[in-house]
Protein backbone atom coordinates (compact mmCIF):
# COMPACT_ATOMS: atom_id res chain seq x y z
CA UNK A 1 0.00 0.00 0.00
CA UNK A 2 1.42 3.30 -1.04
CA UNK A 3 2.16 5.70 1.79
CA UNK A 4 0.48 8.88 0.50
CA UNK A 5 2.01 11.42 2.76
CA UNK A 6 3.39 14.88 2.32
CA UNK A 7 6.75 15.50 3.98
CA UNK A 8 7.74 18.93 5.35
CA UNK A 9 11.39 19.34 6.39
CA UNK A 10 12.39 22.41 8.43
CA UNK A 11 16.14 23.20 8.47
CA UNK A 12 17.05 25.87 11.02
CA UNK A 13 19.63 28.43 9.90
CA UNK A 14 21.65 28.18 13.12
CA UNK A 15 22.89 24.65 12.36
CA UNK A 16 20.72 22.90 14.90
CA UNK A 17 18.96 19.65 14.13
CA UNK A 18 16.38 19.76 11.30
CA UNK A 19 12.84 18.64 11.86
CA UNK A 20 10.64 16.51 9.63
CA UNK A 21 6.83 16.48 9.54
CA UNK A 22 4.71 14.05 7.58
CA UNK A 23 1.03 14.68 6.84
CA UNK A 24 -1.31 12.24 5.05
CA UNK A 25 -2.69 13.61 1.74
CA UNK A 26 -6.27 12.92 2.83
CA UNK A 27 -5.89 15.04 5.94
CA UNK A 28 -4.33 17.83 3.86
CA UNK A 29 -7.12 17.79 1.35
CA UNK A 30 -9.70 18.04 4.14
CA UNK A 31 -7.80 20.93 5.68
CA UNK A 32 -7.60 22.61 2.28
CA UNK A 33 -11.31 22.13 1.71
CA UNK A 34 -12.10 23.60 5.12
CA UNK A 35 -9.83 26.53 4.37
CA UNK A 36 -11.40 27.14 0.99
CA UNK A 37 -14.89 26.86 2.51
CA UNK A 38 -13.98 29.35 5.21
CA UNK A 39 -12.51 31.75 2.64
CA UNK A 40 -15.61 31.39 0.44
CA UNK A 41 -17.92 31.98 3.39
CA UNK A 42 -16.01 35.10 4.39
CA UNK A 43 -16.11 36.31 0.78
CA UNK A 44 -19.85 35.78 0.51
CA UNK A 45 -20.43 37.56 3.81
CA UNK A 46 -18.20 40.42 2.69
CA UNK A 47 -20.00 40.72 -0.65
CA UNK A 48 -23.40 40.61 1.06
CA UNK A 49 -22.29 43.25 3.55
CA UNK A 50 -20.98 45.46 0.74
CA UNK A 51 -24.28 45.15 -1.16
CA UNK A 52 -26.26 45.92 2.00
CA UNK A 53 -24.22 48.99 2.92
CA UNK A 54 -24.24 50.21 -0.70
CA UNK A 55 -28.05 49.93 -0.72
CA UNK A 56 -28.27 51.76 2.61
CA UNK A 57 -26.01 54.50 1.24
CA UNK A 58 -28.23 54.94 -1.82
CA UNK A 59 -31.33 54.92 0.38
CA UNK A 60 -29.79 57.51 2.72
CA UNK A 61 -28.96 59.78 -0.25
CA UNK A 62 -32.53 59.42 -1.52
CA UNK A 63 -33.94 60.27 1.91
CA UNK A 64 -31.63 63.28 2.20
CA UNK A 65 -32.82 64.54 -1.18
CA UNK A 66 -36.44 64.06 -0.09
CA UNK A 67 -35.82 65.92 3.18
CA UNK A 68 -34.23 68.81 1.25
CA UNK A 69 -37.22 68.89 -1.11
CA UNK A 70 -39.63 68.92 1.84
CA UNK A 71 -37.66 71.75 3.45
CA UNK A 72 -37.99 73.78 0.24
CA UNK A 73 -41.74 73.05 0.16
CA UNK A 74 -42.05 74.09 3.82
CA UNK A 75 -40.18 77.34 3.16
CA UNK A 76 -42.43 78.06 0.16
CA UNK A 77 -45.55 77.39 2.24
CA UNK A 78 -44.29 79.66 5.02
CA UNK A 79 -43.66 82.41 2.48
CA UNK A 80 -47.16 81.91 1.04
CA UNK A 81 -48.70 81.99 4.52
CA UNK A 82 -46.85 85.23 5.29
CA UNK A 83 -48.08 86.74 2.02
CA UNK A 84 -51.66 85.69 2.76
CA UNK A 85 -51.44 87.19 6.25
CA UNK A 86 -50.16 90.44 4.77
CA UNK A 87 -52.94 90.52 2.17
CA UNK A 88 -55.58 89.74 4.80
CA UNK A 89 -54.21 92.44 7.10
CA UNK A 90 -54.15 94.96 4.23
CA UNK A 91 -57.71 94.16 3.26
CA UNK A 92 -58.82 94.33 6.89
CA UNK A 93 -57.30 97.79 6.92
CA UNK A 94 -59.29 98.67 3.82
CA UNK A 95 -62.51 97.34 5.32
CA UNK A 96 -61.98 99.29 8.53
CA UNK A 97 -62.62 103.01 8.73
CA UNK A 98 -60.29 105.66 10.11
CA UNK A 99 -61.66 107.64 13.03
CA UNK A 100 -60.74 111.05 11.66
CA UNK A 101 -63.61 112.85 13.34
CA UNK A 102 -64.83 114.45 10.09
CA UNK A 103 -68.09 112.52 9.88
CA UNK A 104 -67.17 111.27 6.39
CA UNK A 105 -66.65 107.59 7.24
CA UNK A 106 -70.34 106.75 7.12
CA UNK A 107 -70.35 107.78 3.44
CA UNK A 108 -67.63 105.38 2.29
CA UNK A 109 -68.24 102.49 -0.11
CA UNK A 110 -65.54 99.83 -0.22
CA UNK A 111 -65.14 97.67 -3.32
CA UNK A 112 -65.79 93.92 -2.92
CA UNK A 113 -62.80 91.64 -2.35
CA UNK A 114 -62.94 90.26 -5.91
CA UNK A 115 -63.00 93.77 -7.45
CA UNK A 116 -65.79 95.50 -9.31
CA UNK A 117 -66.26 94.72 -12.99
CA UNK A 118 -69.27 96.87 -13.70
CA UNK A 119 -72.77 97.68 -12.54
CA UNK A 120 -74.91 100.67 -11.77
CA UNK A 121 -74.57 103.33 -9.12
CA UNK A 122 -76.88 104.62 -6.46
CA UNK A 123 -76.36 108.30 -7.35
CA UNK A 124 -77.45 109.79 -10.68
CA UNK A 125 -75.79 113.18 -10.09
CA UNK A 126 -72.60 113.22 -12.19
CA UNK A 127 -71.22 116.39 -10.60
CA UNK A 128 -67.97 115.68 -8.69
CA UNK A 129 -68.98 117.51 -5.52
CA UNK A 130 -67.74 115.16 -2.75
CA UNK A 131 -64.42 115.50 -0.93
CA UNK A 132 -62.06 112.85 -2.41
CA UNK A 133 -60.73 111.64 0.96
CA UNK A 134 -62.09 110.20 4.19
CA UNK A 135 -60.22 112.86 6.15
CA UNK A 136 -59.75 116.59 5.81
CA UNK A 137 -56.07 116.66 4.91
CA UNK A 138 -54.21 119.90 4.24
CA UNK A 139 -54.24 121.71 0.88
CA UNK A 140 -50.61 122.44 0.07
CA UNK A 141 -51.07 123.56 -3.54
CA UNK A 142 -54.22 125.04 -5.12
CA UNK A 143 -55.09 125.14 -8.80
CA UNK A 144 -52.80 127.57 -10.65
CA UNK A 145 -53.60 128.89 -14.10
CA UNK A 146 -51.15 130.59 -16.44
CA UNK A 147 -48.01 129.56 -18.28
CA UNK A 148 -47.55 125.84 -18.79
CA UNK A 149 -44.34 125.80 -16.70
CA UNK A 150 -46.11 127.03 -13.58
CA UNK A 151 -49.63 125.77 -14.20
CA UNK A 152 -51.08 123.35 -11.64
CA UNK A 153 -54.40 121.85 -12.80
CA UNK A 154 -55.69 120.63 -9.46
CA UNK A 155 -55.35 120.43 -5.69
CA UNK A 156 -52.50 118.85 -3.75
CA UNK A 157 -53.86 117.56 -0.44
CA UNK A 158 -51.33 116.34 2.12
CA UNK A 159 -52.46 113.17 3.91
CA UNK A 160 -50.63 110.18 5.42
CA UNK A 161 -49.62 107.32 3.14
CA UNK A 162 -52.39 104.75 2.59
CA UNK A 163 -55.23 107.16 3.38
CA UNK A 164 -58.48 106.32 1.59
CA UNK A 165 -59.04 108.01 -1.78
CA UNK A 166 -62.72 107.95 -2.74
CA UNK A 167 -64.70 108.81 -5.87
CA UNK A 168 -65.98 112.36 -5.86
CA UNK A 169 -69.05 111.27 -7.89
CA UNK A 170 -70.38 108.09 -9.50
CA UNK A 171 -68.67 107.17 -12.73
CA UNK A 172 -66.60 104.75 -14.76
CA UNK A 173 -62.85 104.16 -14.64
CA UNK A 174 -61.44 105.25 -18.00
CA UNK A 175 -57.75 105.25 -17.02
CA UNK A 176 -55.88 103.29 -14.36
CA UNK A 177 -52.12 102.89 -14.38
CA UNK A 178 -48.68 104.43 -13.86
CA UNK A 179 -47.31 107.71 -15.17
CA UNK A 180 -43.84 109.28 -14.76
CA UNK A 181 -45.40 112.48 -13.38
CA UNK A 182 -48.66 111.36 -11.75
CA UNK A 183 -47.32 108.03 -10.47
CA UNK A 184 -50.17 105.56 -9.88
CA UNK A 185 -53.34 107.33 -10.94
CA UNK A 186 -57.01 106.87 -11.81
CA UNK A 187 -59.28 108.91 -14.09
CA UNK A 188 -63.07 108.67 -13.71
CA UNK A 189 -65.61 109.72 -16.33
CA UNK A 190 -68.78 110.99 -14.64
CA UNK A 191 -70.72 112.04 -17.73
CA UNK A 192 -71.95 115.52 -18.73
CA UNK A 193 -68.33 116.39 -19.61
CA UNK A 194 -66.98 115.81 -16.08
CA UNK A 195 -63.87 113.81 -15.37
CA UNK A 196 -61.74 113.57 -12.22
CA UNK A 197 -58.11 112.50 -11.75
CA UNK A 198 -56.58 111.02 -8.57
CA UNK A 199 -52.77 110.79 -8.62
CA UNK A 200 -49.66 109.75 -6.63
CA UNK A 201 -51.49 106.74 -5.11
CA UNK A 202 -49.65 103.89 -3.38
CA UNK A 203 -52.25 101.30 -4.40
CA UNK A 204 -55.04 101.24 -7.00
CA UNK A 205 -58.17 99.31 -6.04
CA UNK A 206 -60.24 99.49 -9.24
CA UNK A 207 -59.43 98.53 -12.82
CA UNK A 208 -60.13 100.29 -16.08
CA UNK A 209 -63.74 99.75 -17.16
CA UNK A 210 -65.10 99.40 -13.61
CA UNK A 211 -68.14 101.39 -12.45
CA UNK A 212 -67.86 103.06 -9.06
CA UNK A 213 -70.24 104.76 -6.64
CA UNK A 214 -69.92 108.16 -5.07
CA UNK A 215 -67.64 107.85 -1.99
CA UNK A 216 -66.35 104.43 -3.07
CA UNK A 217 -62.70 103.92 -2.07
CA UNK A 218 -60.79 103.58 -5.32
CA UNK A 219 -57.16 103.87 -4.16
CA UNK A 220 -54.80 104.57 -1.27
CA UNK A 221 -52.76 107.76 -1.14
CA UNK A 222 -49.01 107.61 -1.59
CA UNK A 223 -45.88 109.32 -2.88
CA UNK A 224 -45.43 107.85 -6.39
CA UNK A 225 -44.39 109.75 -9.51
CA UNK A 226 -43.01 113.28 -9.21
CA UNK A 227 -43.90 113.77 -5.58
CA UNK A 228 -41.85 114.95 -2.62
CA UNK A 229 -44.22 113.84 0.16
CA UNK A 230 -47.33 111.68 0.59
CA UNK A 231 -50.38 113.48 -0.81
CA UNK A 232 -53.31 113.26 -3.21
CA UNK A 233 -53.32 115.26 -6.43
CA UNK A 234 -57.00 115.81 -7.30
CA UNK A 235 -58.24 117.32 -10.58
CA UNK A 236 -61.70 118.11 -11.95
CA UNK A 237 -61.97 118.47 -15.73
CA UNK A 238 -65.01 119.85 -17.55
CA UNK A 239 -64.92 119.14 -21.29
CA UNK A 240 -61.16 118.63 -20.95
CA UNK A 241 -60.51 121.95 -19.17
CA UNK A 242 -59.31 121.99 -15.57
CA UNK A 243 -61.64 123.76 -13.14
CA UNK A 244 -60.92 124.72 -9.55
CA UNK A 245 -62.00 121.73 -7.40
CA UNK A 246 -62.83 124.06 -4.52
CA UNK A 247 -65.51 125.66 -6.70
CA UNK A 248 -67.42 122.34 -6.62
CA UNK A 249 -66.08 120.49 -3.59
CA UNK A 250 -66.11 121.77 -0.03
CA UNK A 251 -63.23 120.80 2.21
CA UNK A 252 -64.48 119.40 5.56
CA UNK A 253 -64.01 121.63 8.57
Amino acid sequence: MTDERATLIIVPGDGTESRTYRMPFGHGRATLRRGLWAIGTVGVLFAASWVYFAWRSVEAARLEARVAEMEEDRAAMQALAATLEEVEARYAQLRGLFGSGTGLESEVWLPPAAGRSGGGTDDDDPTPSSWPLTQRGFVTQPLLEGAEARAHPGLDIAVPTDSYIRASAPGRVVESGDDPVYGRYIVLDHGNGYRTRYAHASLLLVDEGASVRRHEVIALSGNTGQSTAPHLHFEILLDGVAVDPLSLVRQPA
